[in-house]
């Protein structure tokens, strides 16, 4: 059955084109992209771009060239693209080392991380939500799929077990220690 929003022959027409095209569009990616994945890419925006404007794809030789036009910007669009990533990358590597380097050496901290890590997945996650994402209970309860009643139990548990690990009863300067504050 033909899509509604298709026009007749245009399913037709534009796997013509594609089977004709591709080989050279291939080689056009291939032969200015460092990965396969981004050759990929290429192909696949500049096959995207000449469905939704079939209309104005030329016929003849002149596909061909139009469809080099549409590649080259694509691979422009791709390249800017991954520049402002590259960037950002190197922006926030840049930050989290100079965080890193500021922040003094804290025992005790280190002590919180370590049992941290020795709790189960299900404790970590509901301790991780108050004290890192600083959710409310009725918070958690939707994150979790729980009643508001058992997210604070199960919050309360948790922060019990971490400070029975690190053989403390004090459940808020545990949680202090989590968040990354100093008390």
């Amino acid at each position: 059955m033909q899509d509604p929003r298709v026009p007749p022959g245009a399913r037709d027409r534009f796997e013509a084109l594609y089977l004709a095209c591709y080989p050279a569009m291939h080689r056009y990616a291939l032969r200015r992209t460092d990965s396969a994945d981004d050759v990929a890419d290429v192909i696949a925006e500049t096959f995207l771009i000449a469905w939704r404007r079939l209309d104005d794809v030329p016929e003849g030789d002149a596909t061909l060239l139009w469809l080099y036009g549409t590649a080259r910007r694509v691979l422009a669009n791709h390249r800017r693209g991954e520049s402002r990533r590259t960037a950002l990358a190197s922006r926030l590597r840049d930050e989290l080392a100079a965080g890193q380097e500021t922040a003094p050496p804290d025992p005790q901290a280190d002590a919180v991380r370590a049992a941290f890590a020795t709790l189960a997945p299900a404790d970590r996650e509901v301790l991780a939500l108050a004290c890192w994402e600083e959710l409310t209970g009725p918070q958690i309860a939707t994150v979790l799929g729980c009643s508001s009643t058992a997210a604070r139990l199960r919050l309360h548990r948790a922060r019990r077990r971490l400070a029975r690990l690190l053989d403390t009863t004090d459940e808020v300067h545990v949680t202090a220690v989590l968040r990354g504050e100093n008390r």
